[in-house]
Order: structure tokens, then sequence, then C-alpha cells
């Protein structure tokens, strides 16, 4: 009777071999479940940084969108005499950049001034804003970023013959403003995007 009793109290518990082969089991399970959670993790991250740059991206075309269907016909004033009222140019490294009069916003959040898009050494392109259309010597614009990461900013401009032009004016036939202006970026992750803007004339 006592050592029946005993056989089944004895057969109640783990052995050694038992508790190690459920820890190898626990160990492997958790291992299993910290990589999932952290390829999850990798993943929202990656896909919330996507959004976010596409979001950039977007913000920025609606912004020189927007100003270039504003572009004044405007020759401006300047300390080096009369700037054409659209000049568009190869700059530093290439990269184009773009200077225009532009009218005042129809919702009177700005004022008309002279603007321009730059892409500075930190591979951001800037907007240049001068307080005014015309500019006074020795002033400076303010300058903000407005798309980070890029390392592409290229800007053509379509004739009345409808040529595309690295320049503009090409001539000194050629009206104030372009008939449009094609943009080329090419984002440090290598995505290139081409937008055709008309201008209003």
């Amino acid at each position: 009777m006592n050592q029946t009793r005993g056989f089944t109290l004895a057969r109640r518990g783990f052995t050694l071999i038992e508790l190690l082969a459920a820890l190898l089991v626990l160990s492997l399970l958790a291992l299993m479940s910290y990589r999932g959670l952290g390829a999850v993790l990798d993943a929202r991250e990656h896909v919330r940084n996507e959004t976010d740059k596409w979001r950039q991206v977007a913000k920025f075309f609606a912004r020189f969108e927007g100003d270039v269907h504003l572009a004044a016909p405007r020759p401006v004033r300047s300390a080096g005499g009369i700037a054409p009222a659209w000049r568009g140019e190869a700059v530093a490294g290439a990269q184009s950049g773009v200077e225009f009069s532009r009218f005042a916003t129809a919702d009177g959040v700005d004022s008309a001034r002279r603007i321009a898009y730059r892409l500075n050494e930190k591979h951001e392109i800037e907007l240049w804003l001068w307080s005014g259309i015309d500019v006074a010597p020795n002033t400076l614009p303010s300058r903000y970023p407005v798309l980070s990461g890029v390392k592409t900013f290229e800007l053509q401009y379509l004739s009345p013959a409808l040529v595309w032009l690295d320049f503009w004016p090409g001539s000194a036939a050629a009206p104030h403003l372009p008939q449009a202006v094609r943009l080329r970026i090419v984002l440090a992750s290598n995505e290139e995007i081409v937008r055709i803007f008309a201008l209003q004339s």
C-alpha cells in the first residue's frame, strides 16, 4: 500500500531532462517571437519613413506648382540693373536653379515677391524669398529648405517654338515667361520624378 502511494507521488514530478527540454522549447519560442516582433517593428518604421518621404515630396510639388502658376511677366530692378521676369540657369554642380517674379496669392496669405528655388550643398531644395518683387541693393533673401534628400534638381523651359531649353531666357527675343517648366528630381533613395507644369500665359 505504501509502496503504491510512493510510486504515485514520484510520477507527479518532472525529471531534469524534461525540465531542460521544456526550457529549450520555451527559449526557442521566445527567440522566434522576438525576431518576429523585431521584423514587424522594422517594417512599421520603414512604412512610416516612406510615408513621410512621399508626403514631403507631394508637399514640395504642390508648393512649386502654386508658385509657378502665379509667375508674373514682370522684369525686376536690382543692384545689377534689370533682371528678367523669369531666369533659369545651371548653377554649381550642373544643378539647375530658377528665379522669377510671382504675383500675390489669391487668399492674401502672401504678397507679390521675387522667389527662387535652388539645391544646396546639404542636398536640400531651398526656397528663397525676397521681401518684394524689386530687389534692393545688398538685400539677401530668406532661405527655407522645402525638400531634403535630393541628389539631382534639374529644370527645363519650353519655348514658343516648343523646344525644351536648359536656360531662360534663351534669347533676347524670348517672351518674359516660358510656356511650361519640366522639373526632374532624383531622390537620395534613387527614385526619379519628372513633372511638367504649364504656366499661365
